[in-house]
């Protein structure tokens, strides 16, 4: 099942996607997809309401797209967790997963504008598999208890401006939580439409040129160790958001590829969670 969330910014309306594209209106089911509704079986009451037809039809023409989960108590990133990207960064593998955190105002659509910050000189991109949670979890004992807990899976951009992370004191946070640094989207795509987390390619380009091509089989630490691992350090609960690291192809990499401008228009990719598309503008 593909969640979604459409509208102008704060007023966005709950909706799902069917099978065949049809979007329907979930406003008399409830009143956001957010920690509440993942946790108190709302997926489970939008499946019975597509199946007995009784929701309304909703026209998606021309309206924008929001993050598919409101209001995320928090969002947080695994670093380095793809070899090929350490490789590219001269940076030994992790032994251990490398947990910070992102503002939560940085959430933002699909493709909302991403605003680069008025000082920066190395805005740089990251597509990522967004882990959504759906029930409170603490001290998983195994990684197959990460099942119990992930509600779905979406597309994120890690926006990250290097300057900042690696030339101000040495302070991720300070490169990760600039606004609008986290689309994510365009939907929520429930655990049990993804038949395996570890098998799904990644695209990125920008402008129209390839910098990103990867597969999420390549991760360090697979989706459901990263959550059993996290559950250890910090609670995990209903709505917050895991970004789950990135391939190879970034801007700060070992390559020639230039940092983002305004202007600039980036596409992210991930099978069977849809597309991002959004353009650079300045803060």
């Amino acid at each position: 099942m593909r969640l979604l969330r459409v509208g102008e910014p704060g007023a966005e309306r709950p909706a799902v996607l069917d099978a065949d594209d049809t979007a329907y209106d979930l406003s008399g089911l409830t009143a956001d997809i957010d920690g509440a509704f993942l946790s108190t079986g709302g997926v489970a009451r939008v499946r019975a309401a597509l199946a007995d037809g009784s929701l309304p039809r909703l026209d998606l023409a021309r309206q924008r797209i929001g993050s598919p989960v409101a209001r995320p108590g928090k969002v947080v990133c695994i670093g380095l967790n793809y070899a090929d990207h350490a490789a590219e960064t001269a940076t030994p593998p992790p032994a251990e997963p490398v947990v910070f955190l992102k503002a939560t105002n940085t959430v933002v659509g699909p493709n909302d504008t991403v605003l680069i910050p008025r000082t920066s000189v190395k805005t740089d991109y990251e597509i990522e598999l967004a882990v959504v949670i759906g029930a409170t979890a603490r001290y998983l004992d195994s990684a197959a208890r990460a099942d119990d807990v992930i509600a779905g899976y979406a597309i994120a951009d890690d926006v990250t401006e290097r300057a900042f992370q690696h030339e101000r004191g040495g302070q991720w946070d300070k490169g990760k939580s600039c606004e609008t640094f986290n689309p994510l989207g365009p939907w929520l795509v429930t655990a049990d439409e993804v038949a395996d987390p570890q098998a799904l390619g990644m695209r990125l380009s920008v402008n129209g040129e390839p910098r990103q091509q990867g597969s999420t089989a390549d991760m360090i630490f697979g989706v459901r160790e990263v959550v059993r691992y996290l559950s250890h350090f910090m609670v995990l609960e209903p709505g917050d958001v895991i970004n789950t690291g990135t391939p190879a192809g970034v801007a700060f990499g070992a390559n020639d590829f230039p940092y983002l401008r305004a202007g600039d228009v980036v596409e992210a990719e991930i099978d069977g969670l849809g597309r991002q598309r959004h353009v650079l503008g300045q803060a």
